[in-house]
């Protein structure tokens, strides 16, 4: 990691009252994912967490409850042949929020904000989560999953 520059960002994944999971399918690409984004200059992880929330799926903080947060920062690699000519990083360092959606469907806006970045959403099991994501976040899904494993275990017992 040495030389490498990963921008400082958020992690967001939205679990349903039937633990399933949201996903956003990028525009024009058959990629699904979490919502995520970068933490601008002046706002800690929280105030990103929400701004990247209503940005991505229209949700607001009022329809979502922060259940768990990552211990620590995740790092996800950006291979060259998916880096834009005018890179700025090498890829991502990420806090990750497990949030429960406390409103419904209906609060889910794709089109809360000018920049739309998804074209879709669905709510999918891990395994999906996991499977639909692009080759080189795949370590970073499985990775949160596995940290926020026995909290998501004791949400389907509620």
């Amino acid at each position: 990691m040495k030389g490498k520059n990963y921008r400082k960002g958020v992690g967001i994944i939205i679990v349903n009252a039937k633990g399933q999971f949201f996903l956003g399918k990028r525009i024009g690409a058959e990629a699904w994912q979490f919502p995520q984004g970068g933490i601008d200059e002046g706002e800690n992880p929280e105030e990103a967490l929400y701004r990247e929330l209503h940005e991505e799926t229209g949700l607001i903080k009022d329809k979502v409850t922060i259940v768990t947060v990552s211990k620590r920062w995740l790092v996800y690699h950006i291979p060259h042949v998916y880096q834009r000519s005018n890179k700025q990083y090498d890829g991502a360092m990420q806090k990750w929020f497990l949030l429960k959606l406390t409103g419904t469907n209906e609060d889910i806006n794709l089109n809360a904000v000018d920049q739309a970045e998804f074209d879709a959403w669905k709510w999918a099991d891990k395994k999906t989560a996991i499977n639909s994501v692009i080759r080189f976040k795949k370590g970073v899904y499985a990775s949160i999953f596995s940290e926020f494993s026995d909290v998501l275990k004791g949400l389907k017992n509620n």
